[in-house]
């Protein structure tokens, strides 16, 4: 029953996130309104809100003492814009989506393009435009960077979560073997339980098959 709550605010929460997703006219650009982040909450609240893997404190001690600076400031904002505008380019003509929101980004990854069915490998006609994300990355480290990863609702629970995390692993590892500094790499599988579409057709499953990678400013507030 717990269960069943959590995946109902989950899909609840997905599908806000969808229909709170705005698109500026004059760029293209594809944000969070802060009104839409403001009225979330249960289970998605804090995945959107920028929670990091393993908690912000062990995180920002490892980047430290990596001696990578933190950002303070009107000085983020124009980091994550100069970014934002980075990563655009150099995805421009994939199926990879960047998505604002506030000071942190999203890349959103279709296994389309990520992942054969039921496989933990990167496809090599992804590499390329892996290759492009990690170069913007090395280029910008002052960011924590959390690599999810997804399933539909196909198969047993148990297996779903492990084949994300495996394919959220093998992302961040490729990251961190083409210049990404790994201290600054968490990962996650989540599984089935985030879904942004029905699992009840096959365009929504596949839309949910996806790794993510989120985009946080290192602060010196922590």
């Amino acid at each position: 029953m717990l269960r069943s709550k959590l995946l109902l605010a989950a899909s609840l929460g997905a599908m806000t996130l969808t229909s709170a997703c705005v698109t500026d006219p004059v760029t293209g650009e594809r944000r969070i309104s802060k009104a839409a982040i403001g009225g979330l909450g249960g289970a998605g609240a804090g995945y959107l809100l920028g929670d990091l893997v393993g908690g912000r404190r062990d995180r920002t001690e490892k980047i430290v003492g990596a001696g990578i600076g933190a950002l303070a400031g009107a000085g983020i904002g124009a980091y994550m814009d100069r970014q934002e505008r980075d990563l655009r380019a150099r995805t421009a003509g994939t199926d990879v989506q960047v998505i604002r929101q506030g000071d942190d980004l999203v890349l959103n990854m279709p296994s389309g393009i990520t992942f054969g069915y039921d496989r933990a490998d990167i496809q090599p006609q992804f590499r390329p435009t892996l290759d492009q994300v990690a170069d913007v990355l090395a280029q910008y480290n002052s960011t924590y960077v959390d690599v999810y990863g997804h399933t539909d609702s196909t198969g047993a629970d148990a297996y779903n979560e492990a084949l994300s995390q495996r394919r959220a692993t093998a992302v961040a590892d490729y990251l961190s073997g083409h210049g990404v500094n790994p201290a600054r790499l968490g990962t996650r599988g989540f599984g089935e339980t985030q879904p942004i579409a029905s699992n009840a057709t096959e365009d929504g499953r596949a839309a949910n098959r996806r790794v993510e990678i989120k985009i946080v400013p290192v602060t010196r507030e922590g």
